[in-house]
């Protein structure tokens, strides 16, 4: 790596003594004179008529200032892309938990007791409560108007619920089938998962004396939400303010618009500001979490290990809407493929309206699903074939100057090398004890892209300030930020101060997400300190009489490099009693060809007669470019594999009959300190990244294959494979004893079309 002073260096959050003290401000720290709390009443039903609404006791309710029903918003549809989603149900409810009617009451408890009070009689309509189910020709079609929607991938000549449909196809796959040695058949499924942040949804919204609205929320991605609150409400951008806050966790659950509509037309009904906040109910049941899936895997391979053909379909339950994610089709179920050679493909991801809790945006988005079913899967077939899944990789992954499966170029490809290396540091081949497992797992990502605008001020009192309109969500965005622009100053990062700004004070900013700040917001940061350097020169070079080639910033002082003279440059500042502020945009909106590969290696032991197993130890290699803060980057590792491990063997979002049934923290299990095993990391540097300083992502590497890992170590340890997330010590028991010819366990099944699927036999098929 280049020989940088900050750049490089573990540095400690910006935000960190402000979380701990509790003087960092959240939205609902937010405190405005007259503010109204609201409170939403939702369905107990999936699906239903709505009949009649009286809220005339909730109104006459003391306290009470406004009531909404869907009457009030007919016609209001929003969202950040697929709009589809309306503030409150109009007609109908499409899923147990919908807002149907929302109040607004001088204080929390008065809105809970007046909501109580609204009388919905409805009439039960048959629910659609799983994909498969939704497919099917006499399902009831849940959106039917769905072809106005704007955001709609493409309009349907048939309606379906399948609103998004992606395919991608290679060559001929049914003669791969027929040149392929050996068939394999999997399917995976796959629960849904809540993002387990711990700042509720909140929000507080006001229409001030110049008729603006002022919006104060946890979201992510406030030119974003700006935007979507002004197409869905039809306003003007320019009415609409976005006040910056700190953001309590995120996960991919901040970027979808919620309460704020909401909130909007009840501050308008009353002319005073409205707060709403969701408690974990409401979160758990209500709130877009990762999309459940099935996924089917059909491969020919040959038996020295050449992959022939695949065949994928992904079925994602979008629930009763598609909106609370920007982009209709989930990109992630394709990735699996890329990595590996293969000549022949026929893929398809579809996603499709149940009356489940709608699915949002959850740290990679289809990107856990994807990979649990394909690197399974991977481990499936070249167990078929009597080839170790090491090998099998290291034989099919692309290399260097190779294009991907789907015809993507990507520049100096690390897939072989991190994979050894991880292997190696994991001791994947070493002897172990019997009943212990090992199991790998790939994932490979390209930093996100985007646009991203930073303010850079220099001032005559000697201060350094970084502006952002990217809202800290416990990421260290912020002190990555701080970091180029103190590399850039070549001062201490302490001296340099960041404040949010708000959506009046910049152009568009893509916020937070898909692993995008380092690659977009460094390089906005280390082109406005650039500038800003560059006319601190010019202005000394005017007052000092020197050659501006001959000058250098080196922390408070102008340099000549020259003469060794120098000079406060806040001195000059105050000299002729100027600020320097520079902004700089920077649009990196394409795909980019540098990509990192993650190898993961779980190790596992399993009790045969129960079933019980522990995680114990875990290593991940990384391929990186230039790490700006190892503290941080370590973090977002280790953060990312223990929300994994959650995913890959405790949470489980439980639906019966259309209700979310884990509505509480102490049913919704996620892991402790005490679940997290040995974690190593292994970084395999490479020269080549994105931007200024050469980085890569990694928010989204570590998650991702971590539950493949684990089912692949379950199988090496006791020889049974759990194809269903997440992986416990019931479905593990249940597989040994169907193995064995005992009569399996009794593991409560998901419902029809969520049933864990094994693979299938032919002729040429292997039976795992």
């Amino acid at each position: 790596m280049a020989d940088y002073r900050v750049v490089g260096q573990p540095v400690p959050r910006t935000d960190g003594v402000e979380k701990v003290t509790g003087a960092a401000r959240f939205t609902a720290d937010v405190h405005l004179p007259g503010t109204l709390w609201a409170r939403a009443l939702r369905s107990p039903f999936p699906y239903a008529r709505i009949v009649s609404i009286d809220t005339s006791k909730a109104l006459a309710f003391p306290g009470v200032h406004a009531v909404l029903t869907g009457e009030d918003v007919r016609g209001i549809l929003y969202s950040k892309g697929l709009r589809d989603v309306t503030p409150l149900a109009v007609d109908r409810v499409r899923f147990a938990g919908e807002r149907v009617a929302a109040v607004a009451a001088d204080d929390l408890d008065t809105a809970k007791r007046a909501v109580d009070l609204i009388e919905v009689a409805y009439e039960e309509l048959t629910p659609v409560l799983d994909p498969e189910s939704a497919l099917l020709d006499d399902a009831p079609i849940l959106h039917p108007d769905m072809n106005s929607y704007d955001g709609l991938p493409r309009k349907l000549d048939k309606l379906s619920n399948a609103f998004s449909h992606e395919v991608r196809e290679k060559g001929d796959v049914e003669a791969g089938f027929a040149q392929a040695d050996v068939i394999v058949e999997n399917t995976f499924t796959m629960a849904r998962v809540h993002q387990g942040y711990f700042e509720p949804h909140s929000c507080l919204v006001w229409i001030d004396d110049a008729n603006r609205v002022q919006v104060w929320a946890s979201n992510k991605a406030p030119h974003s939400l700006k935007l979507a609150m002004a197409t869905g409400l039809d306003l003007p951008p320019e009415q609409i303010c976005v006040n910056p806050v700190v953001i309590g966790g995120d996960f991919g659950g901040k970027g979808a618009v919620l309460d704020e509509p909401v909130a909007y037309f009840l501050a308008k009904r009353t002319g005073r500001p409205v707060r709403m906040v969701m408690d974990y109910t409401e979160e758990l049941t209500a709130c877009a979490p990762r999309h459940a899936g099935i996924i089917r895997w059909k491969t020919g391979v040959n038996r020295d290990g050449t992959l022939v053909a695949h065949q994928m379909r992904a079925l994602f339950d979008s629930g009763a809407y598609g909106g609370f994610r920007p982009r209709a089709p989930l990109d992630g179920a394709f990735n699996p493929i890329e990595p590996y050679r293969v000549a022949n493909y026929y893929l398809e991801s579809i996603r499709v309206y149940t009356n489940n809790v709608p699915g949002g945006q959850m740290r990679a988005s289809g990107g856990p699903q994807a990979r649990f079913a394909g690197e399974s899967h991977v481990d499936c077939v070249a167990r078929a074939i009597g080839m170790d899944p090491l090998e099998f990789r290291l034989k099919n992954l692309i290399r260097e100057g190779e294009t991907t499966a789907t015809g993507t170029r990507f520049e100096e490809i690390k897939a072989i090398e991190t994979l050894q290396k991880g292997a190696e540091a994991a001791g994947y081949g070493s002897p172990k004890p019997a009943n212990v497992g090992r199991g790998i797992a790939m994932h490979h990502r390209a930093p996100g892209s985007g646009e991203s605008v930073v303010v850079v001020t220099l001032s005559p009192d000697g201060s350094v300030i970084v502006g952002t309109p990217v809202f800290e969500q416990g990421t260290g965005a912020h002190t990555v930020m701080r970091q180029v622009v103190a590399e850039g100053m070549a001062l201490p990062p302490e001296r340099v101060g960041v404040v949010m700004l708000d959506t009046d004070a910049t152009p568009f900013d893509s916020g937070l997400g898909a692993s995008r700040v380092t690659r977009i917001s460094s390089g906005a940061a280390f082109q406005a300190v650039e500038e800003a350097k560059q006319e601190l020169v010019h202005l000394a070079a005017e007052l000092l009489g020197w050659p501006e080639e001959q000058m250098t910033i080196r922390g408070e002082e102008v340099v000549h490099e020259g003469t060794g003279e120098h000079e406060r440059w806040a001195d000059l500042l105050a000299r002729v009693n100027r600020t320097i502020i520079k902004q700089a945009i920077n649009r990196d909106t394409g795909r980019s060809p540098v990509v990192g590969f993650t190898a993961q290696v779980a190790e596992v032991s399993v009790d045969p007669d129960t079933g019980a197993f522990k995680l114990l130890r875990f290593t991940s290699a990384h391929d990186v470019g230039t790490v700006i803060n190892p503290m941080g980057h370590q973090g977002q590792i280790n953060g990312g594999i223990v929300q994994g491990m959650g995913q890959g063997m405790m949470e489980e979002l439980r639906v019966a009959a259309g209700r979310v049934t884990t509505a509480n923290l102490g049913d919704y299990k996620m892991p402790t300190v005490c679940d997290v095993p040995e974690l190593r990391t292994v970084l395999v540097e490479s020269a080549i990244g994105v931007g200024p300083y050469q980085v890569k992502g990694i928010g989204e590497l570590a998650n991702v294959p971590v539950a493949a890992a684990i089912a692949n170590a379950v199988e090496d340890a006791v020889g049974v494979r759990v194809r269903d997330l997440p992986i416990t010590a019931e479905k593990i028991l249940r597989e040994l004893r169907q193995k064995s010819g005992r009569p399996a366990a009794q593991v409560p099944a998901r419902g029809k079309g969520q049933i864990p699927g094994g693979p299938t036999s032919s002729p040429k098929h292997t039976r795992e």
